[in-house]
């Protein structure tokens, strides 16, 4: 199933969708918190009511897939080439760290570039959110775990990323992470949504194209090493990293800019797009 969490048009708050060719059908109020709670329960997806109101897709304004996500666990260096650009070694063991939950937002709202820095820089990345929890979870039986895949930019602020040795820093600028539109669950990919091409355009211009196959890390074996270090609740999210072709490891450097429009596209899950609009700016329209 191809899921949208969004608000429909007259609608004050979002509600969860599911896309039936061009058509997004209600499913429930909210985000898809409780169909992943109830899916962990009894392994079941609901099913459109036959009279549930519908509307072309292009209608819905996206939201975050989880209001309130659960623990947000990112991989580094999960490409070896783009380990290799950024002046790394490859890894034997992936590189983590954590997003905190007012750093991401919705596909199709504004990515902020910060006022501190202009070095912000896009990463297009799988997303797994964890539909079933546990500890210690066996990499055979890894893929039990998984509610669903989406599209992740990992807008990073190199400057501050490369401030110390931990990235925490550079990876949480508020409004940097943008995730989504659609989440789709396991049967609408291959088992653990390899081989899927990813990439990213700026303004049209590719700048990442790749293959979720050529992940160091795939997403059974990240599920069992981030398992061995903490619980996995249903709602966590797992962010796999970025392949080569970022803008810090380009000659000349390039960097997202206000009024650029950044794309990070998931062969079969689908495209999240996003504006950039600088922070005063932002502040500005928000007032």
């Amino acid at each position: 199933m191809k899921l949208l969490t969004g608000i429909a048009p007259g609608q004050g708050k979002p509600q969860v969708f599911a896309v039936i060719d061009a058509r997004a059908v209600v499913l429930g109020d909210g985000d898809l918190a409780e169909i992943i709670a109830t899916n962990a329960a009894n392994g079941s997806l609901p099913s459109p009511k036959p009279d549930a109101p519908s509307y072309d897709v292009a209608q819905i304004t996206p939201s975050l897939v989880l209001g309130r996500p659960g623990k947000i666990v990112c991989l580094g260096l999960n490409y070896a080439e783009h380990a290799r650009e950024g002046g790394y070694a490859v890894p034997d063991y992936p590189a983590m760290f954590l997003r905190a939950a007012t750093s991401m937002i919705a596909a199709e709202a504004p990515m902020i570039l910060p006022n501190a820095s202009v070095t912000f820089d896009y990463e297009a990345e799988l997303m797994v959110i964890i539909g079933k929890g546990g500890r210690h979870i066996a990499a055979e039986n890894a893929l039990e775990h998984v509610f669903g895949y989406s599209t992740f930019n990992d807008g990073s602020v190199r400057e501050y990323q490369r401030k110390t040795h931990q990235w925490t820093a550079g990876k949480n600028f508020d409004g940097t992470g943008a995730v989504g539109p659609y989440v789709v669950t396991p049967d609408e990919v291959p088992a653990g949504a390899a081989g899927l091409q990813i990439s990213t355009r700026l303004n049209g211009r590719v700048l990442q194209n790749s293959n979720t196959s050529d992940m160091i890390f795939p997403v059974a074996r990240t599920i069992a090493i981030v398992s061995e270090i903490m619980t996995l609740e249903p709602g966590d999210m797992i962010a796999f990293g970025t392949p080569p072709g970022v803008g810090h490891a380009r000659d000349p450097q390039v960097w997202m800019k206000a009024g650029d429009v950044v794309e990070v596209e998931i062969e079969g899950i689908g495209i999240c797009r996003n504006p950039i609009v600088a922070e005063n700016d932002q502040q500005v329209a928000a007032q």
